[in-house]
């Protein structure tokens, strides 16, 4: 049987592929009477499952009229693919944080397993020889793996 958190984010998936909007308004209180849960069972489906890795932006309103607005990301254009893996990325990135990030890009199919595996091998290796033959600060390795990892990522999504 599928667990409640899978069952809540696959009715908003398939509210998302149902609709023409590239966005859905909903309700925690009528997700949570839906599916017999508290509200903030909803808030941790959208927080953990809906995220910009994932291509989901989420606006959220709080109160007697609140909503949440569950937006799915075009990438049409290369412009907004290369933005897509900036802001994914950011100033900063660990190993760990690669890894995530290049699997949900996989998962949604901008980049192939091979690719997927390429950019694991080049970035552990950077990752190796920073910490091995330059003596760098967490801070500055981090950083250096953020520079390489949009710079590969760009190649690929705007290739």
């Amino acid at each position: 049987m599928a667990s409640l958190t899978r069952i809540i984010e696959r009715h908003i998936q398939n509210l998302l592929e149902t609709t023409t909007e590239e966005s859905v308004f909903l309700s925690r209180k009528n997700l949570s009477e839906r599916f017999g849960c508290v509200p903030s069972q909803i808030n941790y489906v959208i927080r953990s499952r809906f995220t910009p890795e994932r291509g989901y932006i989420v606006e959220s309103q709080r109160g007697g009229h609140g909503y949440i607005r569950v937006i799915r990301l075009c990438l049409d254009m290369p412009e907004d693919r290369a933005n897509h893996v900036d802001e994914l990325v950011g100033d900063t990135v660990n190993e760990q944080e690669i890894r995530r990030i290049l699997s949900n890009l996989q998962h949604r199919q901008l980049i192939s397993n091979r690719e997927r595996l390429l950019i694991e091998v080049a970035t552990r290796f950077q990752e190796e020889m920073g910490s091995s033959l330059l003596d760098l600060s967490p801070y500055k390795r981090d950083s250096l793996n953020a520079e390489l990892l949009k710079r590969l990522l760009r190649s690929l999504v705007l290739g």
